[in-house]
C-alpha cells in the first residue's frame, strides 16, 4: 500500500456514522448496516504507540490517515522514524529537464522541446513510498457458502473461527517473519536483520465479492513501521522476508481455520481437485459443488439485472421484448454489474443468498445447513505428541520430494508451505499443536535436504546473534537448499553437454540446407546459418539453440532438419515439447512427428517408445522443461547414440517443475549457438526494445511510453479502452489477443464479447452452460483446458489450450466443434463431462 491516499480504499465500504463499535463482537453486529464493519487494531507492536490502543479497538479514519498516510503515530501524530521519502512530481521532473536545455535554443525550439518534455513526463508514473502490506485472507469457498446460508448463530461461529485463524497467522508472522534491517551497505559497512517488538496492523472484514457472491475475507494491512527489539527505534519492515513467506502464511491460515471450524462446529474436510494447473482445495464435507458454483460467478448478477430490465419493459409496453432486445438488455446488465463494488447490508445479502440456495437445493437453506452440521462426524483432534517422530520423518521426506519436483532450490518457507499441505488431512486441537508438528517436519526436511548456503565460519558475538543462535548478518530462513537428486541430474546434463560422441552432419550439407530457399523464398541469415553449423558439427550429445522471440527459430530448425535427414534418412528428426500444444505447433512448423515430454517419458518407461542411433531430438520451449525430464531423455539419447537439441530462451518463462537447466547449460558454454537478429517486428525500435525488455532493463519502458504503447488510466477506463480496441481490430479482420490479470475479469470480458456477437447475429442465443457460469452456443469460440487423447480428430486429439469453433450446442450439454484455424470442416463432439469441467469461452 502506497503512502498518501493509498489507505482510502479500505474505507470505501465501511459503515458510516458513530455507533457501538465494540470490536469484541463478531462482524454480524453490523448485520443491518449498509456496508462493512470498521477496522480493528491488531499486533504486538501497539504498546509502542502513544496513548493506549488495545488489540480489537476500532480504527478511526484519522488514525488510519496518520499511520498509513504519513507514517505517524495514529494517536499523537508524532513521526515514527524517518518521514516517507518524497519523489519528484511530473511538474518537478519537467522543470529539471527544462533547466538543462541549452541556452542557445530559439524561442520556437524551446517551446517545441517544452511540449515534448511535458508530454513525456506526464506519461510517466510518479513513484510513491510503501506505507504497508495488504495481506488478504479469504475463507475457502465451501466455508463462505455455508456461512452465507446458515442461521445467525452459525454465521457468528464461522466468523469467530475466521478471526481466530487470523490471530494465529499474525502470531506466526511476528515470530518468524517480521524483521527490520539496521546498518549500512558498502565496503566498510554491514547490514543486520534484527527482531522487532511486533507489528501494527489493521483488519477490515468484507462479506462479498464484486459480484455480490458470498466471500468472507479480511484485509490485514501491516504498517511499514516497526520498533527494533534491541533499541526501540522505529524503522521499516524487511519486505523481502514478507514476500518470501506469503505462501507459507496463506497455507498456515487455511490449516488453522479448518482446525478452528472443526473444534467449533465439528465439520469434516475433504480434498477436491480444481483442474489442471491448480492446487488441491480442502472443502467442508457435505457442501455440494453445485451450490459453491452457484455463488462463484457474476453471471447471476447479470441475469438478475436483465430480468429487472425485462420486467420494466413489460410493465411499460404490456408485451414481452423480442429476443434481440432481451440480449440488448443483457448487454446493458453486463455493463451495470461491472465494478465498482456496490455496498449492501449483510442482512440483504444473506436473504438473497438463502433464496438462491433454497431454489438450488430444493429445501430451506438454513434448515439444510443445520442438518449438515448436525450430521457431521466429529474428526479426532490431535495433540502434538500423538504423532510418532518416525511418522514425521516420513512426511519430511515426502515434503522434500514434492518441493524438489517443482524447484531446483528452496528455502525454509517453501518447505513450511508444503509441510502444511501434507498435513491438511489432520485436525489439531490447537494452533500450537499444529505449529509444533509443522516446525518438526520442516526441521527434518531441512536435515534431508542438501544445504547450498555455506555455514558460518566464525561465531558471531552474542550481541549479533538472535535467540535461536543465528547471526543477524544472515537473513532469517534464508538458507538455500537443494537435493542430491537435482544436483546429480544437473551434473549429468552438463556431462552430456560436453560429451562429443554424438552423431554429426558434414558442414557442406548444412551450408547447402541454409542456402536453399525455404517455402517463403528466403534463405537463412548469417546468424542462423552459423547457429546450425555449430550444432551440426559439434558432436555434443546435448546441444542448445538460444533464440529470443521473433528471431526465426522455426526457420532455422527447418533447415537443420533438412541437413540431418539427408545424412540419417527420413524420420531421423523427432520433436518434443513440455506441453501438448507446443508439441503440436512444432509438428506443424517442422512437419515431423512430435509429442509432449510427459507422454514420451511415460511410454518410454513402459518400454514402448525409444530413440535410435543417429536420431536428432529437438525439444522446443526448453526453458519450460523440467530438469528431471530433460535428464531422463538425454541419458537415454546418450546410451543409444542419439543427439538432443534444446531450443528456447533462458530469459523467458521457467519450468513449472524443478527447472533452470536450460539457462545453466547456456551459461556453462561461452559459445552457445544464438540467434540475435529479431525479425518479427516492423519497426527497428521495437526490435531493440524487445531485447532490452527480455533481459529486464526497466528503462526501456520509457521507450514504449514515448511511442504511445502504454495507456494510462484507472482500472475501469483501461478495461473499457482495451475491450473497444479489441472489437475494432476484430471488425477490421485482425487477429488480436486481449489479456487480463484475473480469471474473473477474463470471464466478464468473455461474457461481454459473447453478448455483442449475439446482437450481431454471429452467435446463437441458447447454449450450454459452462463451469464458470458462462454459456456457449453455435458460433462461439472456445478453449479446451485438458489433454484427452481419447477425443481424437484425424491424426490429432483434444489438447489443453486448443481453440475451437462451436458448430452446435447439443441438448444433452455436449458440444460439436471444429478446430479453429483449420481448413478442414471435420468436427468432433466434446462429451458432457468434458464440457462441464474443461471448456472456457475463447
Amino acid at each position: 500500500m502506497t503512502a498518501g491516499d493509498g489507505y482510502r480504499y479500505l474505507l470505501n465500504a465501511v459503515v458510516a456514522g458513530d455507533g457501538d463499535r465494540d470490536a469484541s463482537s463478531a462482524l454480524t453486529r453490523y448485520y443491518l448496516e449498509s456496508g462493512t464493519p470498521p477496522g480493528i487494531w491488531l499486533g504486538a507492536g501497539l504498546p509502542g504507540l502513544a496513548g493506549e490502543i488495545a488489540v480489537g479497538a476500532s480504527v478511526s479514519e484519522e488514525q488510519l490517515r496518520r499511520l498509513m498516510g504519513h507514517g505517524q503515530d495514529p494517536n499523537s501524530g508524532e513521526q515514527l522514524g524517518r518521514p516517507y521519502r518524497k519523489f519528484a512530481t511530473a511538474g518537478e521532473r519537467t522543470q529539471r529537464r527544462l533547466d538543462q536545455l541549452p541556452k542557445s535554443l530559439t524561442a520556437g525550439e524551446r517551446t517545441a522541446q517544452q511540449a515534448l518534455i511535458e508530454a513525456e513526463e506526464a506519461q510517466k508514473p510518479t513513484n510513491a513510498p510503501v506505507a504497508g502490506f495488504d495481506l488478504t485472507f479469504s475463507v475457502p469457498k465451501s466455508v463462505s457458502t455455508l456461512w452465507a446460508v446458515a442461521d445467525g448463530g452459525t454465521q457468528a461461529l464461522i466468523a469467530q473461527a475466521h478471526h481466530a485463524a487470523i490471530r494465529d497467522m499474525i502470531a506466526l508472522l511476528e515470530r518468524d517473519v517480521a524483521m527490520t534491517r539496521v546498518g549500512a551497505k558498502g565496503a566498510r559497512g554491514a547490514v543486520a536483520q534484527v527482531d522487532v517488538r511486533g507489528v501494527i496492523a489493521t483488519a477490515y472484514d468484507h462479506y462479498d465479492s464484486r459480484a455480490a457472491d458470498p466471500q468472507l475475507h479480511t484485509h490485514i494491512v501491516v504498517a511499514n513501521r516497526v520498533q527494533a527489539a534491541h533499541d526501540g527505534k522505529w524503522r521499516t519492515l524487511d519486505s523481502r522476508a514478507i514476500h518470501a513467506a506469503v505462501t507459507g502464511l496463506s497455507e498456515h491460515y487455511n490449516a488453522v481455520l479448518s482446525d478452528h471450524l472443526t473444534q467449533i462446529l465439528g465439520v469434516g474436510w475433504e480434498a477436491r481437485e480444481r483442474g489442471a494447473g491448480r492446487s488441491t482445495a480442502w472443502e467442508i464435507v457435505g457442501v455440494p459443488q453445485e451450490l459453491m458454483d452457484e455463488f462463484s460467478s457474476r453471471t447471476r448478477d447479470i441475469e438478475q439485472v436483465k430480468d429487472r430490465l425485462v420486467d420494466d419493459y413489460v410493465s411499460k409496453h404490456g408485451r414481452q421484448p423480442s429476443p434481440k432486445l432481451v440480449w440488448q438488455f443483457r448487454q446493458q446488465a453486463t455493463l451495470e454489474t461491472r465494478p465498482p463494488k456496490q455496498q449492501h447490508s449483510l442482512s440483504d445479502l444473506t436473504s438473497q443468498w438463502r433464496e438462491r440456495a433454497t431454489a438450488l437445493l430444493g429445501e430451506d437453506a438454513p434448515t439444510w445447513a443445520s442438518a449438515l452440521l448436525a450430521g457431521s462426524e466429529h474428526e479426532p483432534l490431535l495433540r502434538a505428541d500423538d504423532i510418532p517422530l518416525e511418522d514425521l520423518e516420513e512426511v519430511a521426506e515426502v515434503v522434500v520430494q514434492q518441493v524438489g519436483d517443482r524447484r531446483a532450490t528452496w528455502k525454509r518457507w517453501n518447505l513450511h508451505a508444503e509441510a502444511v499441505r501434507q498435513t491438511m488431512a489432520l485436525r489439531f486441537a490447537s494452533a500450537n499443536d499444529r505449529d509444533v508438528i509443522t516446525q518438526q517436519i520442516v526441521d527434518a526436511a531441512e536435515r534431508v535436504s542438501l544445504r547450498l548456503t555455506p555455514p558460518e565460519l566464525a561465531k558471531s558475538p552474542s550481541l549479533f546473534r538472535r535467540a535461536d543462535g543465528s547471526s543477524v548478518f544472515r537473513p532469517k530462513a534464508g538458507t538455500v537448499f537443494s537435493s542430491e537428486q537435482v544436483l546429480a541430474a544437473e551434473d549429468r546434463l552438463l556431462g552430456a553437454s560436453n560429451d562429443r560422441s554424438a552423431p554429426t552432419v558434414p558442414l557442406a550439407w548444412i551450408e547447402d540446407a541454409a542456402r536453399t530457399k525455404n517455402r517463403d523464398g528466403h534463405t537463412l541469415s548469417v546468424d542462423q546459418e552459423q547457429a546450425i553449423a555449430k550444432i551440426g558439427v559439434s558432436g555434443r550429445v546435448l546441444d542448445v539453440l538460444v533464440g529470443p522471440a521473433g528471431t526465426g527459430k522455426t526457420t532455422t530448425m527447418r533447415a537443420l532438419r533438412r541437413a540431418w535427414e539427408r545424412r540419417y534418412g527420413p524420420g531421423s528428426v523427432t520433436g518434443l515439447a513440455p506441453s501438448a500444444a507446443a508439441a503440436d505447433v512444432l509438428a506443424g512448423d517442422l512437419e515431423i512427428g512430435t509429442e509432449n515430454t510427459a507422454k514420451w517419458l511415460h511410454e518410454h518407461r513402459l518400454g514402448k517408445w525409444n530413440l535410435t542411433r543417429g536420431q536428432l531430438v529437438i525439444i522446443d520451449e526448453a526453458s519450460l522443461g523440467g530438469t528431471f525430464a530433460l535428464d531422463a531423455i538425454t541419458s537415454h539419447a546418450q546410451q543409444v547414440g542419439a543427439k538432443v537439441l534444446l531450443v528456447g530462451d533462458w530469459a523467458q518463462l521457467a519450468a513449472v517443475d524443478a527447472g533452470g537447466a536450460f539457462g545453466m547449460l547456456v551459461r556453462d558454454r561461452g559459445d552457445a549457438p544464438e540467434l540475435v537478429d529479431v525479425r518479427r517486428f516492423r519497426n527497428d525500435w521495437e526490435k531493440q526494445a524487445s531485447l532490452q525488455l527480455r533481459i529486464g532493463d526497466t528503462d526501456v519502458i520509457d521507450t514504449y511510453i514515448a511511442h504511445q504503447r502504454v495507456t494510462p488510466g484507472g482500472y475501469d477506463e483501461i478495461l473499457e479502452a482495451a475491450y473497444q480496441a479489441w472489437r475494432t481490430d476484430l471488425a477490421a479482420g485482425k487477429s488480436t489477443v486481449l489479456i487480463a490479470e484475473t480469471l474473473d475479469t477474463v470471464s466478464a470480458l468473455n461474457t461481454r464479447a459473447r453478448t455483442d456477437r449475439i446482437l450481431q447475429g454471429d452467435v446463437a442465443v441458447d447454449g450450454v452452460k459452462l463451469h464458470d457460469g458462462n454459456e456457449v452456443s453455435r458460433g462461439d469460440l472456445i478453449i479446451t483446458r485438458e489433454n484427452n487423447r481419447r477425443l481424437s480428430l484425424g491424426r490429432s486429439w483434444v489438447k489443453n489450450g486448443d481453440r475451437w469453433h462451436v458448430a452446435h450446442a447439443n441438448d444433452d450439454g455436449s458440444l460439436t466443434v471444429r478446430r479453429a484455424g483449420s481448413k478442414r470442416r471435420t468436427t468432433i463432439t466434446l462429451p458432457v463431462s468434458y464440457v462441464a469441467e474443461h471448456v472456457d469461452l475463447g
